[in-house]
């Protein structure tokens, strides 16, 4: 009989976290700018102000993207023209911010997969992008830093990167793909790849699906 209660404790308990987490990623999700506003067709600015205003969004920033169980976030999405970006590529990586990011190099191998963007809400496409990136920039500190990053890790840079230049992943994938996603944003319904779509020549590398 023990066992039956603490059973039912746990499922109980478990459904708890679950709706506590879904209103955490909802009220996270309002902070959101979404598709339609033209904040997120514009090119952000540069960071020139390194102090704790900077910290102080840096860190809203890394608990709005963490709640809204994304893998990354750009300003730009909060509405905010400034070039910074923060990051957590894999539930065990460590969040981290990006100001004034450059691709300094990419790679020619490139791989294709399933994104999603927290601006872009039920909506996945297929992108290609290149495997490998290294990429510059400053820390909230004003330090320079400089990451060699891959798989996940790059494509989650450059999906954030685009962000701040204003581009989406509507501009990244087929036009066929982009017609769907657009009239699924337009009618409030979702979108994803058919499942027997074409993936180009066969030979990308395919990884897991992204949301950023």
């Amino acid at each position: 009989m023990g066992d039956g209660i603490d059973s039912d404790r746990t499922e109980s308990d478990e459904r708890a976290l679950e709706a506590e987490l879904l209103e955490r990623r909802e009220a996270a999700l309002a902070n959101v700018v979404k598709f339609g506003d033209p904040v997120l067709k514009s090119v952000a600015s540069p960071v020139t102000n390194f102090g704790p205003e900077l910290r102080a969004e840096v860190e809203r920033m890394i608990a709005i993207m963490r709640d809204g169980m994304g893998v990354g976030l750009a300003a730009t999405q909060l509405g905010v023209l400034r070039r910074l970006l923060v990051f957590q590529a894999g539930p065990d990586g460590e969040p981290t911010a990006l100001i004034n990011p450059v691709i300094e190099w990419l790679s020619e191998e490139g791989s294709l997969a399933e994104e999603g963007c927290l601006s872009l809400p039920r909506v996945t496409m297929d992108v290609e992008r290149p495997l490998y990136a290294r990429v510059s920039g400053r820390d909230a500190e004003g330090e320079s830093i400089e990451i060699e990053a891959a798989g996940l890790e790059a494509r989650v840079l450059q999906h954030e990167i685009d962000h701040l230049d204003g581009v989406l992943i509507l501009d990244r994938t087929s036009r066929s793909q982009r017609k769907g996603a657009l009239r699924a944003l337009r009618d409030g319904g979702s979108y994803s790849p058919p499942p027997d779509h074409e993936d180009g020549d066969g030979d990308e590398l395919r990884e897991p699906r992204t949301d950023a």
